[in-house]
């Protein structure tokens, strides 16, 4: 495809993700409270086991509102990710025939788990991180938790985790459009794990590294997941090649 029509192509798509995104913050409007007991609950446990209620803090009149909108477009990227996930697999492959554009199912099919899945282990580490991170206030100190700080971070986690274990499927698309060999893949598996540790030293705020090597082995693993499909595929298209 000529760029112009690439890029038509990505305004078209990011047209349709907006639309879903729009119709899921509806419904994540309506479920707004049961979200925010949800999100709040690691700190609740947190603040019980130190013998304190936890309270969650608003800074000014539109605060409350703000988190409400953030709150809905946040449940709105898991409400929608089937869709969202289509359009981002419908961008990347244009060019496929007919029978490749079958793997189209196998991607949603795969990215869905995967990206929700980075969403529940984000969701298991992060109480622990609340923990530990509360152990550091003194015994009788009261700490005030600002809702909007505590609940984005929440939020930014669960998502990043989702997107981080998207990779595989990733580079899977990227490896049947012919721009990732295989062999290149090998080559910066290096890279691929200082990468990971990177990201989970980052995105994981506990001092302890068992927390980040938890978070990092998932990813590594899935990457090499990605390279071994991505091997056969090009060694299949090297043996069809072949028999030319």
């Amino acid at each position: 495809m000529p760029l112009i029509d690439h890029l038509k192509e990505l305004r078209k798509r990011i047209v349709l993700v907006a639309l879903g995104l729009v119709v899921g913050a509806v419904a994540g409007w309506l479920l707004y409270d049961p979200l925010l007991q949800a999100l709040q609950q690691p700190l609740v446990a947190a603040e019980e086991m130190r013998g304190n209620e936890m309270t969650l803090n608003f800074a000014g009149p539109m605060a409350a509102l703000d988190l409400k909108i953030k709150s809905a477009l946040f449940l709105a990227v898991f409400l929608t990710c089937p869709w969202w996930l289509y359009q981002l697999w419908a961008f990347i492959t244009p060019g496929l025939t007919t029978k490749e554009k079958r793997y189209a199912y196998v991607f949603v099919g795969a990215a869905i788990p995967l990206f929700l899945g980075g969403a529940l282990m984000a969701w298991f580490v992060f109480p622990h991180a609340i923990q530990i991170l509360s152990g550091f206030l003194p015994e009788e100190a009261t700490g005030f938790t600002n809702a909007q700080e505590y609940l984005s971070l929440v939020m930014r986690l669960l998502i990043a985790f989702g997107l981080a274990f998207l990779s595989p499927v990733v580079l899977t698309g990227l490896n049947l459009t012919g721009v990732l060999p295989a062999a290149s893949m090998a080559k910066g598996w290096r890279w691929a794990v200082l990468v990971a540790f990177t990201f989970a030293a980052v995105m994981t705020p506990t001092p302890d590294p068992w927390t980040m090597i938890l978070v990092a082995l998932p990813i590594c693993l899935l990457y090499f997941v990605a390279l071994g499909i991505a091997w056969l595929h090009d060694r299949r298209q090297a043996r069809k090649l072949a028999e030319l």
